[in-house]
């Protein structure tokens, strides 16, 4: 997780900074539902590199947003969740997804 002085001074530039990107939108959008293993996640999110999804994964980890579990098998078998922390964006998400239907609906 970043420290206080590591952050933007505005809060909108904070979270931009840790969930803005388009990858880490959907990446959140898809652990709204379930867990997800890596190679799940790359079939779903079609255009996605597996650089951008690594390191949109690791930043997210990091940032405290999501957590990694390593199941102790052969071969490993990873998942990805949306931690304590992340829970607290489904609101936003779900907002996001609102506005979007709105627009869909009202676009020419």
């Amino acid at each position: 997780m970043k420290k206080k002085e590591e952050l933007p001074d505005c809060p909108m530039a904070t979270a931009v900074n840790l969930i803005g990107s388009k990858w880490k939108l959907l990446i959140l959008w898809n652990l709204l539902v379930r867990s997800w293993r890596f190679n799940e996640l790359q079939r779903e999110l079609e255009g996605i590199s597996q650089k951008v999804l690594t390191d949109s994964l690791r930043s997210m980890e990091a940032d405290g947003i999501i957590t990694r579990t390593v199941y102790p098998e052969v071969p490993p078998h990873v998942e990805y969740a949306l931690s304590e922390l992340g829970e607290t964006l489904r609101p936003l998400l779900m907002d996001m997804q609102k506005w979007g239907l709105y627009y869909k609906s009202i676009a020419e």
